[in-house]
């Protein structure tokens, strides 16, 4: 059995962890709204045309703040589609995403759906075919208490109280050329400085996120963060960053490893974030909401949708991924990068909720199940409280095709009030690992219960017919004796123990 010893520095935290950090991510794209968290007529549908076995499985997956409609989608979204009495409201095509956008669900139904949630309302806005008026008449209908003419629409549109909106997205991938209204990033730099001046006139307290470069494999990397903050460091409070990974050619031991691509990205892009407060000499620290991230086969997601030009369906199935275990595995391993970075990132969103690369499966007319991405993501949202700690890993590694040599172990932790949370994750295909930690600078010393994730095969999955074929299980090999918990590990697993 490979051994691995971790240490807890609570001398040396990273950072506090934000709740945002658990939010996630809706986009007007196949079934995530239409037959993913709205469907009229549905046995657990509720009066509003909402489903109650979608909205209590969202609320135990612990979700605190939604960023919301796009994603591609919002750059050809005309906010004001979505607003006002439904049968008057016009059907529009969909370009992102070859599609029929109806504007059913819209900007009253879906902050009334996340105030049932419990969540937070995170707004993006279209940069891409629109620009810093829609985005003032946006800021306007949504948080101006009464008293203007788009006010006083929402008013009569029947919602009294503003939504009061605090975290907008200028904007989405504006560096993508998939994206409508593709720019340079000196045109989006300028356009998303002049946008964040206009909308502080009318509230100087919002948090305004801005593009980042939709991947790090893109070739403006970098360079495009440095552009774009050059414009508008002084406007925003936020840089975005967007990361998905997949098994590629059957090589799982780099996918494992995806943490570590992860990782590097963000210290990419604070030193990036941080060289241009260094040329400014500004005393502001730009942290980065890390708004879309998820295991996603972008390999399998069919090249021709621009193509077929007769073909405009509603909601087709779309990135409907059946997530494994080790799919699983490395979204865990994910939700560790965040935590070990939470000086940095303080939100984040996993792209997305319902069906589309989603951690939620809903059947039409049938019953909705957690798929196992969903297991780490909850334990993680429900655990990880209070302060990140810095977590020392001494043990194995091994080498990896596409990251190079990475650790067998991959760790992180949080504190909070007495209570210590930690999260580990075995990359080892064959061999269990057993991991001790000594608990005295932490000062707890119970076990309050171990969890993991784990199956004897990697590529096992929960499906329409065996929804409950994978889940968390007990950690039995999980136990603190003097001062020190000692935990085995199986291979390909996920694993939280919390501690008091």
């Amino acid at each position: 059995m490979l051994t691995a010893r971790l240490t807890l520095d609570p001398a040396r935290p990273v950072g506090p962890v934000s709740r945002r950090l658990f939010g996630a991510f809706v986009e007007h794209m196949g079934r995530g709204v239409y037959g993913g968290i709205h469907e009229p007529g549905h046995p657990e549908a509720d009066e509003d045309g909402f489903r109650r076995d979608v909205l209590d499985l969202v609320r135990e997956l612990g979700v605190t703040a939604v960023r919301y409609p796009g994603g591609n989608f919002v750059s050809g979204f005309r906010w004001e589609d979505s607003v006002g009495p439904r049968d008057s409201r016009p059907v529009r095509l969909n370009l992102a995403w070859h599609s029929t956008e109806t504007n059913e669900v819209g900007l009253h139904e879906f902050a009334a759906w996340l105030e049932k949630v419990g969540a937070e309302l995170m707004l993006a806005l279209n940069l891409g075919t629109r620009g810093t008026l829609e985005a003032l008449d946006l800021l306007e209908y949504a948080n101006v208490p009464s008293g203007t003419t788009l006010a006083d629409q929402r008013i009569r549109n029947g919602r009294t109280e503003p939504f009061d909106v605090r975290m907008w997205c200028l904007g989405n991938e504006m560096d993508g050329p998939w994206q409508l209204g593709q720019m340079s990033a000196d045109d989006y730099g300028k356009l998303a400085a002049r946008t964040a001046k206009a909308m502080r006139q009318l509230d100087p307290d919002l948090e305004l996120v801005a593009c980042g470069s939709s991947g790090a494999g893109m070739p403006t990397f970098g360079e495009w963060e440095r552009t774009v903050l050059t414009h508008a460091y002084d406007d925003v409070d936020f840089i975005s960053c967007h990361a998905y990974y997949e098994e590629k050619d059957g090589d799982l031991g780099s996918f494992l490893a995806s943490a570590t691509d992860m990782d590097r990205f963000i210290e990419t892009v604070v030193a990036t974030a941080d060289h241009v407060k260094a040329v400014r000499r500004s005393p502001r620290t730009i942290d980065i909401s890390f708004d879309e991230w998820n295991v996603w086969y972008l390999s399998k997601v069919p090249a021709d949708l621009a193509k077929r030009i007769d073909d405009w369906p509603v909601a087709p199935p779309l990135s409907e991924e059946p997530y494994t275990v080790a799919d699983g595995v490395v979204v865990g391993s994910l939700l560790m990068s965040l935590l070990r970075h939470a000086d940095r990132v303080t939100s984040a969103s996993m792209a997305q909720l319902v069906n589309v690369i989603a951690p939620i499966a809903a059947e039409p007319e049938g019953p909705a199940w957690r798929k196992t991405t969903f297991f780490p993501f909850a334990v993680t949202s429900r655990l990880a409280r209070g302060t990140s700690l810095r977590v020392g890993v001494e043990g194995p590694g091994y080498v990896t095709a596409e990251y190079g040599e990475v650790p067998v172990v991959d760790a992180a932790a949080t504190i909070d009030d007495g209570a210590v949370a930690l999260f580990l994750v075995n990359r080892s295909q064959e061999e269990e690992v057993e991991v001790s930690v000594d608990l005295a600078a932490v000062g707890v010393a119970a076990l309050d219960e171990a969890l993991t994730l784990a199956d004897p095969d990697p590529h096992a999955a929960n499906t329409t017919d065996r929804p409950d074929r994978i889940g968390l299980r007990p950690a039995t090999r999980a136990a603190v004796t003097d001062g020190v918990l000692r935990v085995t590990l199986p291979p390909v697993s996920w694993t939280a123990v919390a501690l008091h």
